[in-house]
């Protein structure tokens, strides 16, 4: 995959870099890491700029992040209460968690929209749940905004720092999306852990 998303950013430049952004932000199996350093390593050898790259990448996920964000909001609430009457029992969930998970991103959605724009895989799926929420289309504009913003400028400047090595850095930010997908997972378990738990002493 890293061959074909290189060829295409030499092949289109910006508007390659806007689309490839875009569309992982909606696939998040495609690698931003290799997007936006790859970006910045071709500010040393094209007629491209540090402004430039950044400004098409925020550009490219900020499009992403609201179509996502709509798609949420088609979802709403109560479709996911009716997955959870019928299928709820499977995972131990009850309409009741997804009131206080819905009332939780009510409460604290427009930081976790930010600092989620900075983790990998969730910076993208974290969309949902705020379109879901209907969290303030604005305020899911700035914070989406301001995350991105700050990736895209890190990732890019090392990029062009780095040079011809930005496959090195791939390699670092894959130890570090690993790292994250353990904690996640062990997040999860701990969650359905809970609930269970939880459940088992309801029933008592």
């Amino acid at each position: 995959m890293e061959n074909w998303i290189t060829e295409f950013m030499n092949d289109f430049g910006y508007i390659g870099i806007f689309l490839l952004i875009a569309l992982e932000n909606i696939f998040p199996p495609i690698p931003s890491e290799v997007i936006l350093t790859f970006g910045g390593f071709m500010t040393t050898t094209a007629n491209m700029t540090i402004l430039g790259v950044v400004i098409a990448s925020t550009f490219g996920s900020v499009a992403g992040a609201v179509i996502l964000y709509w798609i949420g909001s088609i979802l709403d609430v109560k479709i996911i209460e009716r997955f959870v009457e019928r299928w709820g029992h499977i995972f131990r969930l009850t309409v009741s968690d997804v009131h206080k998970a819905n009332a939780w991103f009510d409460k604290y959605g427009a930081w976790t929209v930010f600092f989620c724009r900075l983790v990998p895989l969730i910076r993208s799926l974290i969309s949902l749940p705020a379109g879901m929420s209907h969290m303030n289309f604005w305020l899911f504009l700035l914070y989406t905004t301001s995350g991105t913003l700050i990736w895209n400028i890190l990732l890019v400047n090392i990029g062009a720092a780095v040079g011809s090595s930005w496959e090195d850095i791939v390699g670092y930010m894959d130890i570090y999306s690993n790292i994250v997908y353990a904690i996640l997972a062990l997040l999860f378990i701990l969650f359905i852990v809970l609930i269970f738990r939880r459940n088992k002493g309801n029933v008592k």
